[in-house]
């Protein structure tokens, strides 16, 4: 009997069946899965578990006032007039005012530490970056109240002398007069801000800093072999790259604007008004108006006060869910961690 041979197997032979693998994990990669599985929806049901909490105690609040809640400028609870209009108002100011000086102080020094800075120093920069981002809000509270109030209050009657003629710069009280009312200019949104850009600016800065430090290496040859010079390389590579990046640490950092609370509640004066003048003293937040009213709160009160607390949760929710949904869907977002 005669066997046909095709190439160097006999054709009467089975062929070789390919070996399934395994995907699934075993042993110490299996706990691992699990384990960071288990931590990722631990986070998930806290954060549930928190957002349940306040509608719950929402409900009451909301059904009694209805929408007033959130036209009412007033918080007098013994008048039965309360709503966060005005705290709104006053958070959103401090947040902006926060971010102006925050956005290019973080930009800047994210690209200082990624394209110029000497690699003997990076490391060390790096660390007091960190370090900022670990400082506790009082005590930037306790610079702002001490340190900066004298000197942004001078800051804030200059810009009402030369730009006063703009809403947003106004203030009543004349800049020019031989003694000037410097507690006009005090205890206001502008120098709450600056003390709050500095607690948001390193995070904003780490995010930028992480996404410029992984910028194609080939991009970077390639415009520099085309006689691009160091902010050439920025320009056309560095910063369209982590675009993602900026965009995502800018929204992190104002939702971290937006509940700030010690060191808002230790320099603002509470005031209720509905203004865009935040040079002028007085504004309130909603971290701020929570923690100053909750000690003496009644129960009704106290479920005002957690209305308010979802609300801005909500609020810093659907930021933080924004942010990542921006750096996911750039170039940068793949090595990006919100």
């Amino acid at each position: 009997m005669s066997t046909q041979v095709l190439g160097d197997r006999p054709t009467g032979e089975v062929a070789d069946v390919p070996r399934a693998i395994s995907r699934k994990a075993t042993g110490a990669d299996r706990v691992f899965v699990l384990g960071t599985g288990a931590i990722g929806a631990s986070v998930l049901v806290i954060t549930g578990g928190i957002g349940i909490f306040l509608a719950i105690q929402a409900f009451p609040t909301l059904s009694r006032y209805g929408f007033s809640f959130f036209t009412e400028s007033e918080w007098s609870p013994e008048q039965d007039k309360i709503g966060i209009s005005g705290v709104l108002l006053g958070t959103f100011t401090v947040a902006a005012v926060a971010m102006t000086f925050a956005f290019p102080l973080a930009l800047a020094t994210a690209l200082y530490i990624s394209e110029y800075a000497p690699p003997r120093i990076k490391s060390f920069l790096v660390s007091m970056v960190d370090l900022m981002a670990a400082v506790p809000s009082i005590i930037y509270g306790l610079w702002g109240f001490f340190l900066m109030q004298p000197l942004a209050s001078e800051l804030a009657r200059w810009l009402q002398a030369y730009l006063g003629w703009m809403p947003w710069f106004h203030v009543n009280a004349d800049p020019h007069a031989a003694q000037w009312q410097e507690l006009k200019y005090s205890a206001s949104a502008f120098i709450a801000g600056i003390a709050v850009a500095m607690m948001v600016m390193p995070m904003a800065s780490s995010v930028m800093r992480e996404v410029f430090s992984q910028a194609p290496a080939g991009e970077r040859e390639g415009a520099v072999a085309l006689g691009a010079t160091r902010w050439g390389v920025i320009r056309s590579v560095v910063l369209p790259f982590g675009r993602g990046g900026i965009i995502g640490g800018t929204m992190l950092g104002l939702g971290r604007a937006l509940g700030e609370t010690i060191a808002v509640l230790l320099i603002i004066s509470p005031s209720f008004d509905l203004k865009l003048r935040p040079l002028e003293i007085g504004t309130n937040t909603v971290s701020a108006l929570i923690a100053g009213r909750f000690g003496e709160a009644s129960s009704a009160q106290l479920r005002a006060l957690l209305t308010a607390g979802f609300v801005l949760f909500c609020l810093t929710l659907a930021i933080n869910t924004l942010a990542a949904m921006v750096v996911a869907r750039s170039r940068s977002g793949a090595g990006t961690d919100l």
